[in-house]
């Protein structure tokens, strides 16, 4: 009788759904030129403005550039800590809002992959030209991460050098369990506009950084966003799912960092996605024993921004924090992937 009702329920609610809202591209305005840097925006494709944070080295032309992503909910200001120390290195750190989050268009909505893939394309493009003779190097925190693995294993990457991935978003449907699966999958659909905070114990008990004052600062930032919109979590997972299964597809030099206190993207997840890469000749991972999620953010973070700087310099050269592999670290744990 149970599973009778159950799919009964389910099948009402299959022909009640709608697909999960994705915001559109913009139309461009009459008298669009193309894309181009504005003194705090960068206006892409389609005429949308993507407010930016710079840092640039004191003196001179940098020798490398970093366009950074943000992770969900977040913004261009997730780079505050990091610019500037890349800057005293001689690197231009350009932090953009990705749709959806800060101040870029559609606030609190899902822009989907096609989307963000142009958007990476531009910013890199017009970078690269402000910066001919430059090292260009997309870092991608989190989220940020699970877009540029999507944009950089697809069949139009960014035209960068570089790719660096602080604990990227891997935790795809393949890792979500049926029952949590299919109740996102179910939601999105039926509740898809219906934002809702973290529940109280996740608030209490998952950890993003040690850095507890940066996460006080986050959290009372008005760009940051609060409550999440079922659709948008859906687009998510399946945005994660993407770069799980395309990990080792980026086919530039890429640099994954991944700390041992992450609480957000868990160890099976970030196992199973190792798995899938294999042994990708442009993949190499570094191991944070004392690292947590906000890589860029922790108190330790120095070692990593160092790392980066010299994944720049040299893809292959050692990294000066000694950091080792991931995976086998992941496997010796022997976490359920």
């Amino acid at each position: 009788m149970i599973r009778r009702l159950a799919a009964l329920v389910l099948c009402l609610a299959l022909n009640a759904c709608a697909t999960p809202y994705v915001q559109p591209p913009l139309i461009p305005p009459p008298g669009f030129t193309g894309p181009r840097i504005e003194p705090a925006a960068f206006v892409v494709q389609d005429g949308a403005r993507l407010p930016y944070l710079r840092w640039s080295p004191a003196d001179g032309e940098p020798w490398a550039v970093i366009v950074a992503l943000h992770g969900i909910n977040d913004s261009r200001a997730s780079f505050r800590l990091a610019g500037p120390w890349w800057a005293e290195q001689g690197i231009e750190t350009w932090a953009y809002d990705q749709r959806g989050f800060g101040e870029a268009p559609g606030r609190g909505l899902w822009a989907g992959p096609e989307t963000t893939n142009a958007d990476l394309r531009t910013v890199v493009a017009l970078v690269r030209a402000r910066h001919p003779h430059a090292v260009i190097a997309v870092v991608g925190e989190s989220m940020g991460g699970s877009v540029a693995v999507a944009a950089f294993a697809s069949d139009q990457p960014p035209a960068a050098d570089r790719l660096i991935l602080l604990a990227p978003g891997v935790w795809g449907w393949s890792s979500q369990g049926w029952l949590n699966g299919a109740s996102l999958w179910v939601a999105a659909r039926l509740f898809g506009d219906r934002a809702v905070e973290p529940p109280e114990w996740a608030v209490r008990d998952i950890r993003a950084s040690d850095n507890m004052l940066e996460l006080i600062r986050n959290g009372r930032d008005p760009n940051s966003i609060l409550a999440t919109r079922f659709d948008v979590v859906s687009g998510l997972v399946g945005l994660m799912e993407t770069a799980s299964r395309h990990l080792g597809d980026t086919r530039v030099p890429t640099l994954l960092l991944y700390g041992a206190n992450d609480q957000i993207v868990t160890p099976g997840p970030m196992r199973r996605a190792l798995e899938r890469a294999g042994g990708s000749p442009t993949l190499r991972t570094a191991w944070y024993p004392d690292g947590w999620h906000l890589l860029d953010r922790d108190l330790g973070a120095v070692a990593v921004y160092g790392d980066v700087v010299a994944a720049l310099r040299d893809p292959t050269g050692p990294l000066p924090s000694g950091a080792t592999a991931v995976l086998p670290h992941l496997q010796a744990s022997d976490p359920q992937p």
